[in-house]
């Protein structure tokens, strides 16, 4: 299985792409494994892509909090850096609300409390999902993780979760709060298969169970969201609305329940992501503002400031000082390196 790996002053990497089985439809994205054995600890900027990403290690924690937290920025008061001689990371008991593993809040419904809004503090976590969202978060580990990803589109997740997206918009929910104690046998079945292709397969055949058995997404739904998506979030509201037979307030209702975001909410996330792919690939804001419909040049830095937590100038210059790949799902733009 082909994937890229490399060796630098600050230690060695490895990232493995993996294709989901066609049963699981077209909402199950992709997968990607990962294996980093850092000399230091990592903090990367993690910006909304539109998807869900659901993440189980079996090595490491990683903690994530709001960019405008001292996680983000090293400032008096905030958390600790995860020291590297610690292992996983700091233990349960220095994280308040968090269960044994110190993968959250302990408890087993998803009316737990989550990562949510500018004022919560930065948390650890073993294993957990994110739900929707239009915010960058802030991801940092010790050095020493590995683990996989699954990538869906909300209107799966919605399926998979087994819950309302609006119910989990904005959080970030530890594992075991979502599957059960499923989370940690997934976990250990990972750990005792050492082929990334098998653990795909593992992968494959729990999601396969949980899509069973799970509700499925209104068909349009899965059609407007494939819409937004294939326009970067410039299809006008009217032609969903047109298409769909839908009226607008329906369609918001129903994104609510199964996208977790607003159609409005959800083209400006989609926009943002094109900008960011744009400035990726060298283009002048200006350029950018005008193709993914904004106003101009100073709406794009508006609306990118608020949800990327940084300017277009400053996520530059931190995607040029990095030389190995960085971003989590195939065609979207979903990380900075912070340091």
């Amino acid at each position: 299985m082909r994937g890229s790996q490399g060796t630098t002053k600050d230690g060695s990497w490895q990232l493995v792409p993996g294709a989901p089985s066609p049963r699981l439809g077209p909402g199950v994205l992709s997968y990607r494994g990962f294996r980093m054995d850092l000399n230091r600890p990592e903090r990367r900027i993690e910006f909304a892509s539109g998807m869900i990403t659901m993440v189980v290690n079996i090595g490491g924690q990683i903690r994530i909090g709001p960019v405008d937290t001292g996680v983000a920025t090293g400032i008096s008061g905030a958390a600790p850096p995860l020291s590297r001689d610690s292992g996983a990371g700091p233990s349960a008991a220095a994280l308040p609300g968090t269960g044994p593993s110190g993968a959250g809040p302990s408890g087993p419904g998803l009316s737990e409390p989550g990562l949510s809004g500018a004022k919560s503090a930065a948390r650890s976590f073993t294993s957990l999902v994110n739900g929707p969202r239009s915010e960058a978060t802030m991801g940092e580990h010790a050095g020493r993780v590995e683990g996989v990803e699954i990538h869906m589109a909300p209107w799966m997740a919605y399926t998979l979760l087994g819950t309302d997206m609006a119910d989990v918009r904005g959080l970030m929910l530890p594992l075991p709060d979502v599957l059960g104690s499923l989370s940690g046998e997934l976990e250990e079945r990972l750990a005792g298969t050492p082929r990334w292709s098998d653990r795909f397969a593992v992968l494959d055949a729990l999601l396969g169970q949980r899509r069973s058995e799970g509700r499925a997404a209104a068909p349009q739904v899965v059609w407007a969201w494939s819409e937004l998506v294939r326009s970067d979030g410039l299809v006008p509201l009217s032609r969903l609305s047109a298409v769909t037979g839908w009226s607008a307030r329906h369609i918001e209702l129903r994104f609510r329940q199964q996208i977790g975001l607003s159609p409005k909410t959800a083209s400006r996330v989609l926009r943002i992501q094109r900008a960011l792919r744009m400035l990726t690939a060298g283009a002048a804001p200006s350029a950018a503002a005008a193709a993914c419909g904004f106003y101009d040049q100073a709406h794009l830095h508006r609306d990118f400031k608020a949800m990327t937590g940084c300017t277009p100038g400053e996520f530059r210059l931190r995607r040029e000082a990095v030389k190995r790949p960085l971003d989590r799902i195939p065609g979207r733009v979903t990380s900075a390196l912070v340091r």
